[in-house]
């Protein structure tokens, strides 16, 4: 299972990416692919080949308009492992005995 953090970022494109940052969530939210938005990125959880392909249909979609993007990207993979995405939030959690203001 794969934990995958990335954010895209479009140059040429103006001072505000919103609008940019709306498409590719849409295409990530129309996958199916179990995710969590940040204000810096997006957090994608899944098969290797099902994350790889939602961020490769991101880009896709920004490439149709945009002369330059770059991306940051990271990603930690697990055998049989599932469910990271909110796990390794509540385990930290669980250490300290409290909630987390997340």
């Amino acid at each position: 299972m794969v934990l995958l953090e990335f954010a895209m970022s479009p140059t040429g494109q103006g001072e505000s990416l919103s609008a940019q940052v709306a498409r590719v969530l849409d295409v990530i939210d129309k996958s199916g692919v179990p995710y969590q938005l940040t204000p810096m990125g997006t957090i994608l959880e899944g098969e290797w080949d099902e994350v790889m392909a939602v961020v490769t249909a991101c880009f896709r979609t920004l490439q149709a308009e945009c002369p330059r993007i770059g991306m940051n990207l990271k990603m930690d993979w697990r055998a049989g492992t599932e469910s990271r995405l909110r796990s390794k939030i509540a385990r930290v959690e669980e250490h300290l005995g409290r909630k987390l203001r997340t």
